[in-house]
């Protein structure tokens, strides 16, 4: 059976430093008839395990623990059994919202996921939370990049724990590495490409500077 990419949109509240701002986020799940991993458990456990429709789930896997990318996490693992994964260094971000759940397992920058035949290399991508992680599959030509990069620019960095010239960082050393039409599926919003993105780059790197 062939991998393939379904999407889910799901709608909550993104909460950090005070603030909250009502958020659409993209459930990325990727895999094929038998089994998939789910990119980010955002808002709503139902609505993803109804998606996965009796696939047998492998991984939850968190690009970053700002709360609207894992508060559904915990409970899609409880039903289903699955692990989640978290970069270590989004610790304190992910204790916000679940102190007393913590991963069940860490994601390493080169680290490599199996998932239906096909490959999801684990780039750290710090700058928008310092464990945020992209993940490419070459075999699928897509990279989700969680929020470090969205058609049209970098995730935000305006809040507690990002910083804009590391994310600038990751995305000229690391995203803009990859092959010119790979497509990337966001965390938010429509996907884009490499190619599409790399014109900003020169106006990224002297805003962060």
């Amino acid at each position: 059976m062939t991998a393939r990419i379904d999407h889910l949109v799901t709608s909550g509240t993104f909460a950090l430093d005070g603030g909250e701002w009502d958020v659409d986020n993209n459930v990325w799940i990727v895999g094929d008839d038998t089994e998939a991993v789910v990119v980010d458990a955002a808002h709503d456990a139902a609505a993803i395990e109804a998606a996965l429709a009796g696939r047998t789930l492998r991984a939850i896997i968190c690009t970053h623990a700002h709360n609207d990318h894992i508060d559904a996490a915990p409970a899609l693992a409880a039903a289903t059994g699955a692990p989640v994964l978290l970069h270590p260094d989004d610790l304190p971000l992910w204790n916000q919202t679940h102190p007393d759940r913590a991963p069940d397992g860490e994601l390493a920058d080169g680290q490599e996921l199996e998932i239906a035949g096909i490959r999801l290399q684990v780039l750290h991508t710090p700058g928008h939370a310092p464990g945020a992680v992209c993940l490419y599959a070459p075999e699928l030509g897509t990279v989700f990049t969680g929020d470090t990069l969205f058609q049209g620019g970098p995730g935000a960095t305006g809040r507690s724990f990002s910083d804009f010239p590391t994310i600038v960082a990751s995305i000229r050393d690391r995203l803009l590495a990859l092959p010119a039409e790979t497509v990337v599926r966001t965390g938010h919003g429509d996907t884009t490409t490499i190619g599409a993105e790399a014109p900003h780059l020169q106006e990224w790197i002297t805003r962060g500077h």
